[in-house]
């Protein structure tokens, strides 16, 4: 599964700045990666992890803009269609896990 998060943070004031950073802070710490301007996408493994990832979104959330969270399978998410450019191949994101024993 995938969840992809979007949002439009305001930042025109130094307070609204600091959220917005804090904000794509927390989105990277999460282990998401940026799609393009304010769409970044994570890896779930199942609908409980995803909802669990919300949550801990939602409690950090800054109190004003827009962020919405979809999530959807990976078969849905491989038909995206890319009309102009083309998909970032330097970025490591597969679901494919490294397991040392």
């Amino acid at each position: 599964m995938r969840t992809i998060v979007f949002f439009d943070l305001p930042n025109i004031y130094a307070k609204d700045k600091r959220n917005y950073l804090l904000f794509r802070k927390l989105l990277l710490n999460e282990g998401f990666i940026m799609m393009q301007e304010s769409v970044y996408s994570k890896i779930v493994m199942n609908s409980q992890q995803a909802k669990l990832l919300v949550e801990r979104i939602r409690k950090k959330a800054p109190k004003k803009g827009l962020i919405q969270v979809l999530t959807i399978t990976e078969k849905q998410y491989a038909q995206i269609e890319f009309i102009i450019g083309e998909s970032n191949s330097k970025i490591i994101n597969s679901e494919d896990r490294l397991i040392v024993l």
